[in-house]
């Protein structure tokens, strides 16, 4: 990085007013408690690079190497003779793999240069997804997909960790951060368009593994070209500051909403793309369906950017999980295109937003010392959802409620964690 990350905070009574994100350590204060500008600001011009190559890496730690996995659920469960539990169960074990990582993201941040971290987890997963091809036995499936979850958790821990340290040297916090989140929809978009490419009948799908891998590799590789300035920036341990730990109980109801968040999203992303092939929608519209997905996780970068800028407490969680409830439940109320495009549209453009405003809510609450730990808790109550959520939609699905009861409830956690984040309240009051 080509400047050290801001020191964090010396006191709680320095806090940064409702709306002003602390993108900079103020210089001087207003009267009207408003930081001055940071006259040492890196223009947005220079920050977009390194942003667009740390989107790329979240393209690969969740486009690629989680959210195809919807794609490829169908041809595979033809194939291999799976019921949706054990189809769910594999994304468990994605997730699994994921918490995995995320536990033990802090120490290795503590230990090693966070782009290397970045670059060394895309690598892992994209060698991981190129062996899911060469591999048919569930054994073997499920324990790839543990590592391809750990190796996801590494590269997107560093990367929201390194956006939110780009965002800390720019005016332009909350488009910068949405740019990271929203990268995960060009993954979408990349999976929507290979796999089908590869799959042309139901024993074909480990040629749509190899070449999600080899679109990892080549992304990794042009995140690497592109981030060379943020090279050498320091892990949990290299701010300068004492390292301190991080309590969760005062963020307990963000940390809680964003727990169902997980339980919630994962069932639509893993079994969406079954569901409308149960209803009868064509495979075009299906990979339509897909793209639509995708590029509405990479509109959500301007469309919520406004919204992230401000937030301090848990109302831009609660709006989006809100949203993510209704998109979840449209599929399931009607079968017309429409209502599944609609759907489709919705959800792409929400659900990554979530994941941002966590990172939102680290930046306006905590120390920069913090930042890490931070990342981190919210990325294990994530990950924890997810472990859940697959199985339990895959269970239901194997039951007399179908799929459609699945969606139902997973429309029901994202509703509750709704109402939870409403009741989380800044950390520190200006």
């Amino acid at each position: 990085m080509s400047r050290p990350p801001p020191p964090p905070r010396a006191t709680p009574s320095a806090a940064t007013p409702p709306g002003a994100a602390p993108a900079n350590p103020p210089t001087a204060t207003a009267p009207t408690g408003i930081p001055a500008a940071d006259p040492s600001a890196i223009p947005l011009a220079a920050s977009l690079v390194p942003a667009f190559g740390l989107a790329l890496a979240a393209a690969v730690s969740l486009g690629l190497a989680r959210f195809s996995y919807a794609l490829l659920l169908p041809p595979m469960a033809a194939d291999l003779g799976w019921n949706w539990f054990t189809g769910g169960a594999m994304n468990t074990a994605n997730a699994a793999g994921y918490l995995l990582g995320a536990l033990l993201a802090p120490r290795a941040l503590a230990r090693f240069d966070a782009r290397a971290l970045l670059l060394g987890g895309g690598l892992a997963a994209a060698l991981l997804l190129a062996l899911h091809g060469a591999v048919r036995h569930d054994t073997a499936i499920a324990a790839l997909r543990l590592l391809t979850g750990m190796g996801s958790a590494a590269s997107f821990v560093s990367g929201g960790l390194l956006a939110a340290r780009l965002a800390a040297q720019s005016g332009h916090a909350g488009l910068l951060l949405g740019l990271y989140y929203g990268g995960t929809g060009l993954g979408v978009v990349a999976s929507a368009l290979l796999v089908p490419l590869a799959v042309d009948a139901p024993a074909h799908w480990p040629a749509a593994w190899v070449a999600l891998g080899a679109a990892a590799l080549a992304a990794t590789l042009a995140t690497a070209l592109t981030t060379r300035r943020l090279a050498g920036a320091p892990g949990a341990a290299g701010t300068g500051a004492r390292r301190e730990r991080l309590r969760w109980a005062p963020l307990g109801f963000a940390l809680a909403a964003y727990l169902l968040f997980g339980l919630g999203y994962i069932g639509y992303m893993s079994f969406v793309i079954a569901l409308l092939r149960g209803q009868g929608l064509s495979e075009g519209l299906r990979t339509a369906f897909y793209v639509l997905l995708g590029a509405g996780v990479v509109a959500s970068s301007w469309l919520w950017a406004g919204l992230l800028q401000r937030a301090r407490a848990g109302g831009a969680m609660a709006l989006l999980n809100g949203l993510l409830a209704l998109a979840t439940l449209l599929p399931v109320l009607s079968a017309h295109p429409l209502a599944v495009f609609a759907s489709g549209a919705l959800f792409g453009a929400v659900f990554l937003s979530v994941v941002a405003s966590t990172t939102a809510l680290v930046r306006r609450n905590l120390p920069t010392s913090l930042w890490p730990a931070g990342i981190a808790a919210f990325t294990v109550v994530f990950a924890a959802g997810q472990i859940a959520g697959p199985t339990l939609v895959g269970w239901l699905a194997d039951g007399p409620g179908g799929l459609p009861l699945g969606f139902i409830c997973s429309a029901a956690a994202l509703a509750l964690g709704s109402l939870l984040a409403l009741r989380q309240k800044p950390l520190q009051q200006p």
